[in-house]
């Protein structure tokens, strides 16, 4: 378990779930885990223990509109009814700077998995300045030619439906398509992980699983677009230590595809300072996957964060 849970007033007004747990032994640097999707940040209990073993305060909360998070510009399966993205974002700069706080002038990283690792990419597009590092996993930041019409298509179903209905375009695009890549399976969430038992509690759990208004979706739809951009990911320092990982079972990232694509385009821009790991039949959930696919995926990060903090 995290060593404390407690609730953050953001500047935003939002009160914010954060969990943290301390580093043992000589802190190194400071890791902001940002969670994925309809899940909650209580899920990365694990990897803040992991984490906190090699030097790291971790510290990760849940978004607006996600687990126990609440705000009066925020309900449920919503970020925002106004700007969500950038009110999330300042949401984190107010995680980071309480971190700060507490543990001095360290170096800060963040972690982002599958929809974290789109925020996380869109936070250090405008912030780069804050961060040392930057880890992002299982994520996929192409839309393509249908770019124009998946905009349109979602302020469409915005118009008819409102702003706070659950997004049937997004569900069948996203939760709906990824339960269909594996076959045959026993669950509709199989394709998150080989793990079954992490399969279930996710299943139990209810914060998770939910699919995301229209609001949500069109701000999804707009973090992927940002962040996929050259022009965007040319904002980004040239020697800013990026970490990008996911599994070639993983339909999110169209087994891995998507990650060496953002790889492509980083490097395009400059980048010299990146680690692509492909981890051979992992699926989405990388952190919750059965060991031989975690050990391996942890191995990674470990001797790229030694790496990047000295």
């Amino acid at each position: 378990m995290f060593d404390s849970t407690e609730t953050l007033t953001s500047a935003t007004g939002a009160r914010l779930a954060v969990r943290w747990t301390m580093a043992t032994g000589r802190p190194r640097a400071i890791m902001l885990v940002m969670h994925g999707l309809a899940e909650h940040s209580g899920r990365y209990h694990a990897f803040a223990d992991w984490l906190s073993k090699r030097g790291f305060h971790a510290y990760a909360a849940d978004h607006r509109g996600h687990g126990a998070t609440t705000a009066i510009d925020a309900p449920p399966r919503q970020f925002a009814r106004k700007d969500g993205v950038q009110a999330v974002v300042r949401d984190w700069q107010s995680v980071r700077a309480l971190a700060l706080s507490r543990h001095g002038a360290l170096p800060v990283l963040i972690f982002g998995h599958s929809m974290g690792g789109l925020l996380a990419l869109n936070y250090a597009i405008s912030h780069s300045h804050d961060m040392a590092g930057l880890c992002l996993w299982n994520c996929n930041f192409d839309v393509g030619p249908q770019e124009h019409l998946a905009r349109i298509a979602l302020k469409a179903e915005q118009g008819l439906k409102g702003s706070d209905v659950a997004s049937g375009l997004l569900r069948r695009a996203t939760f709906e398509s990824w339960r269909n890549s594996v076959s045959p399976r026993q669950t509709d969430f199989d394709w998150l992980s080989h793990d079954r038992d992490a399969v279930a509690a996710y299943i139990a759990d209810p914060h998770c699983g939910w699919t995301a208004t229209n609001s949500m979706a069109q701000n999804l739809l707009q973090m992927v677009m940002t962040g996929g951009r050259q022009k965007s990911l040319a904002c980004l320092p040239a020697g800013l230590p990026i970490h990008l990982l996911a599994g070639t079972a993983d339909p999110v990232t169209e087994q891995g595809g998507s990650m060496q694509r953002l790889a492509e385009k980083l490097q395009h821009c400059g980048q010299k300072n990146l680690t692509l790991e492909l981890i051979s039949g992992a699926r989405h959930e990388t952190l919750n996957e059965l060991p031989a696919y975690r050990d391996a995926a942890l191995q990674s990060l470990g001797q790229w964060l030694k790496k990047a903090t000295g």
